[in-house]
C-alpha cells in the first residue's frame, strides 16, 4: 500500500482555511485531519478524539520527554501538539493526512518531514481580509487592528510554501486544493505503487 502524503496547510484568521479544509476532507476519500493533544478542558460540544485528544499535564509532558510531537506550543497556559505516532499511523495506513498549523509549527514539522506537501492560503486583499476580520462579531476596533497585525505576520511567511491558494471565491479554492491532492496521489512513485499490478500486466 502506498504511502499517505502529509499536507501542511497555514493561513491567516479570517482567510477561511477551516471552512476549506472541511469541505475538502468531505469531497474526497482518503484525506483526514490530524487531531491535536491540549490540555485544555473540554468545552461543551466538544468530543474526545473528534476536536482534540484531550490529556491532563503530566501525561502531555511525557509525551514531550518521549518525542512524541511534531510541535508543540504553550498557549495560556495549556499546551497544543501534534502527535507524531497518531500522524504516522494513517500515513503508514495510506491516508492523506493534514496539518492545520501555522508557520512556526510548520517549520518545525517539515524539518522532521521533508517530504510533506506545504500549502499556505491567502485572502484576496487586505481590505477583504479586514472586512472578514470584522465581521466576526461586535470586536473593538483595536482587537481588529492586533488581529490584521497578526495576519500580515503570518503572510510573510508564505515563500516557505510549496503552494499559494487564494480564497476569492470559495469554490475555485476549494477546486484548487482538491487538485493539489489529486495531483500528489498521481505522482510517479505514489500512483507507481498504487498500480503495480496493472503495470505488472500491461507491461507483460
Amino acid at each position: 500500500m502506498p504511502q499517505g502524503t502529509l499536507f501542511i496547510v497555514s493561513a491567516p484568521s479570517g482567510a477561511g482555511k477551516t471552512s476549506l479544509v472541511r469541505e475538502l476532507i468531505e469531497s474526497l476519500d482518503g484525506i483526514q485531519v490530524s487531531v491535536s493533544h491540549t490540555t485544555r478542558a473540554m468545552r461543551p460540544g466538544e468530543v474526545d478524539g473528534v476536536n482534540y485528544h484531550f490529556v491532563d499535564v503530566p501525561v502531555f509532558e511525557a509525551m514531550i520527554e518521549r518525542g512524541e510531537f511534531f510541535e508543540h506550543a504553550r498557549v495560556f497556559d495549556n499546551y497544543y501538539g501534534t502527535s507524531r505516532p497518531a500522524v504516522q499511523a494513517a500515513l503508514d495506513a495510506g491516508q492523506d493526512v493534514i496539518l492545520e498549523i501555522d508557520w512556526q509549527g510548520a517549520r518545525q514539522v517539515r524539518s522532521q518531514m521533508p517530504d510533506a506537501v506545504s500549502i499556505f492560503i491567502l485572502p484576496p486583499s487586505r481590505d477583504e481580509l479586514e472586512r472578514r476580520l470584522a465581521s466576526r462579531g461586535t470586536d473593538e476596533h483595536a482587537v481588529i487592528e492586533r488581529r490584521m497585525r497578526d495576519a500580515v505576520s503570518e503572510m510573510s511567511h508564505h515563500d516557505e510554501y510549496d503552494y499559494l491558494v487564494v480564497n476569492d471565491d470559495f469554490t475555485t479554492a476549494l477546486r484548487e486544493l482538491q487538485a493539489l491532492v489529486v495531483a500528489q496521489r498521481l505522482s510517479r512513485d505514489r500512483a507507481s505503487q498504487s498500480y503495480a499490478p496493472l503495470l505488472t500486466a500491461l507491461l507483460a
